[in-house]
């Protein structure tokens, strides 16, 4: 294969952000692949924390891609979202009293938060020249596994004829228990 050149990526990042990254990897993969415009549009109507943060880091990579005088930057895609765990506040697990004499760890997380801009068309062509596939259509299925059925009406279940296959159908049968008598 011949090397592809690539457009340069536009990064930027937020390093020891104070919050848990499983918690700001929800935000990150709200945003990964959309347009710089629609990206920022979804960070402000958030109600996430990280929402701030992240919206923060695409402004900067959007200024950053405003330094190059050849780059709209309405025309940017997101093409990294990334949040990678950071060293825990105060370097080192500390311990809480918990119930019945146990130790209850408190653990302050950080997280690195890393985006990366890429013009749309950039994005494209490192895809192989590919159209983004449209949203109406179906998913092509993978060689060997059977075509997934459209949703519709169930299909009603076919009624016994005779007593003891509707018996076996009735589920499974209670039981019965005898009290011992004393005597």
């Amino acid at each position: 294969m011949s090397p592809v050149a690539t457009a340069p990526a536009f990064r930027a990042s937020h390093r020891y952000a104070r919050m848990a990254p499983r918690k700001a990897r929800l935000v990150a993969d709200l945003i990964r692949g959309l347009p710089v415009n629609a990206a920022l549009r979804a960070l402000d109507r958030s109600d996430k924390r990280a929402a701030s943060l992240l919206g923060k880091v695409v402004r900067s990579a959007v200024a950053n891609a405003e330094q190059d005088g050849n780059v709209d930057p309405n025309h940017l895609v997101v093409s990294e979202a990334r949040v990678d765990e950071g060293p825990l506040l105060g370097g080192f697990v500390r311990w809480k009293a918990g119930s019945r004499g146990r130790a209850m760890p408190i653990r302050k997380r950080t997280s690195h938060m890393y985006i990366a801009l890429q013009p749309a068309g950039a994005l494209a062509r490192a895809r192989g020249g590919e159209a983004a596939p449209a949203a109406d259509a179906p998913a092509a299925e993978a060689p060997g596994k059977p075509a997934r059925k459209a949703p519709g009406k169930p299909k009603a279940k076919a009624k016994a004829t005779t007593k003891g296959a509707a018996k076996a159908d009735a589920g499974p049968a209670k039981k019965t228990t005898k009290k011992k008598k004393d005597g």
